[in-house]
């Protein structure tokens, strides 16, 4: 029998296991993905775009005018006009030398001569050139996640592609921790990863070590197997085939918690329970995530705290939180229920080097709904 893995006498403090994971990470190269696939991906590079619509279009159906040849046009002085108006539908454009449009309301034809029976002022009815997209404009800038909203903006463009940075994880779960690895490699899409899943053929060490020799990627997570039980042999596992940089990680909940390499390819081990995965997933796997994507910053909301918040020195503390009444109200701290966790529409970490926060205190929180 195999003797269980232990866990050090003294635990990694978080941020130093986080230096030893990134260190030497850098973001993976660009590539071009269909629209649909960019969608949640961050943008690289991307070049800059002409002006949208190209040339002046009328924003609604009517007739087009030049605005300054209305001058003094009223339902009690109509303008008569030499020749039947010029009829233009939404979208389409303006004939050269006009500049705006009325609506059939304000042009009277029923008798011999047309007439105009209001004024207008240069633009109305008309969406001038470059006013979606100015030239120049990117669709997203580098460092940002791609939202619908940009999609939208290609669309208008006529683009096909965007260029992105979208890194490589590969997931294997060892067997027991289903639902965690699902919620893991769930959550590695939605920040934008391509993540594939896998399972180990056993719990043992030999059965895990196998399974991480299977593909490329440009992170590896491993879930479960990573505490000190007799079947927890997922670190060993990691020293076989690479190098284990730290074990045991002061981060409440998440102890268990590993980093390390194999090859040059970053690795994290992640407890299999929900909330101990969760808590090494933002702290330690995510921030690789964003390393290798180019992230340039993670969406926070700076608010007071409802209440104090008390940490035990020497172990970061994750801390879920809800908004209320534009305060963040505790709903969980080290402990974290799988109630609190789908409530919860941010995060935030005591530093295992702080008693916490007073009430009060303003905080910056990584959003989970954004």
């Amino acid at each position: 029998m195999t003797s269980p893995q232990r866990l050090p006498t003294s635990l990694t403090p978080l941020d130093r296991a986080l230096d030893a994971l990134l260190n030497g990470v850098e973001p993976v190269a660009p590539v071009e993905l269909m629209l649909g696939e960019a969608l949640g991906c961050v943008a690289a590079g991307m070049p800059p775009l002409p002006a949208y619509p190209p040339r002046n279009i009328a924003a609604a159906d009517g007739y087009a005018f030049c605005a300054r040849d209305l001058v003094g046009a009223s339902s009690y002085s109509p303008l008569p006009l030499s020749a039947p108006p010029v009829w233009v539908e939404a979208g389409g454009a303006m004939p050269e030398g006009y500049d705006c449009v009325l609506d059939s309301d304000s042009v009277d034809l029923s008798g011999p001569m047309p007439q105009v029976l209001a004024e207008a002022i240069p633009g109305q009815g008309v969406r001038r050139a470059g006013g979606d997209i100015a030239a120049g404009s990117v669709v997203a800038a580098a460092g940002r996640r791609v939202l619908p909203r940009d999609l939208l903006m290609a669309r208008a463009a006529g683009l096909a592609r965007l260029n992105v940075r979208r890194p490589r994880l590969r997931i294997v779960n060892v067997p027991g921790g289903s639902v965690t690895a699902d919620l893991i490699a769930e959550s590695a899409r939605a920040a934008g990863a391509d993540a594939v899943s896998s399972t180990a053929a056993g719990r043992d060490a030999g059965s895990i070590a196998a399974a991480l020799d299977d593909g490329a990627c440009d992170l590896l997570l491993i879930v479960g197997g990573s505490g000190v039980g007799r079947t927890d042999a997922t670190v060993t596992a990691l020293a076989a085939r690479g190098k284990t940089l730290g074990h045991g990680i002061a981060l409440q909940p998440g102890r268990t918690s590993a980093v390390g390499r194999v090859g040059n390819t970053p690795v994290v081990v992640l407890p299999g329970a929900p909330d101990q995965a969760l808590a090494a997933w933002w702290t330690l796997a995510l921030p690789a995530v964003d390393r290798l994507s180019g992230r340039t910053q993670r969406k926070t909301v700076n608010l007071p705290l409802a209440r104090k918040i008390a940490s035990s020195v020497g172990i970061a503390e994750i801390v879920l939180l809800e908004r209320k009444q534009d305060m963040w109200t505790t709903l969980a701290v080290g402990e974290l229920s799988l109630d609190a966790i789908a409530r919860a529409e941010a995060w935030l970490v005591v530093p295992g080097g702080s008693e916490g926060f007073a009430a009060g205190s303003p905080v910056d929180a990584y959003m989970l709904r954004d």
